[in-house]
């Protein structure tokens, strides 16, 4: 009996469409819609990038190593506060003539806040340091 059912077995013929119930509606054929072109992208180039402010990162190191010169005897300070002003001058020009086309503007001014702290610091200690060697000349 093995043997027969073996045999037929995959004899009978498939039929490869699933068994369709008989409320089973065709769906009538689909329409092709026209192509509509699609905007193509700008070009990397044409994207709208800012420029960096070319002094901002400098002016940002100078003002903070103004604050840590500033308690190393006040000169030093006083100086690297006072170039980083001046570079910070033109930088400052820039951004006001097309504050759209440059970013780094926050590093800018928490440079400049910074040589100024530097500055008001290392002129704070070169007056102390004169004022004791006034006295020490006096007395």
């Amino acid at each position: 009996m093995e043997n027969q059912s073996q045999e037929n077995y995959g004899s009978e013929p498939h039929n490869s469409e699933p068994h369709k119930p008989e409320s089973y509606r065709q769906e009538p054929p689909r329409q092709e819609l026209p192509r509509q072109e699609l905007p193509r992208p700008e070009p990397y180039r044409q994207l709208y990038y800012r420029k960096q402010l070319p002094n901002a990162v400098t002016v940002l190191i100078l003002g903070i190593m103004s604050i840590v010169a500033a308690f190393c005897y006040g000169f030093f300070g006083v100086v690297l506060g006072i170039i980083a002003l001046v570079i910070s001058k033109n930088d400052m020009r820039l951004h006001r003539e097309n504050p759209g086309e440059y970013d780094g503007y926050p590093n800018l001014s928490a440079g400049r806040v910074c040589a100024i702290i530097g500055l008001s610091l290392g002129s704070l200690f070169l007056l102390f340091f004169a004022f004791i060697f006034l006295l020490a000349a006096i007395t």
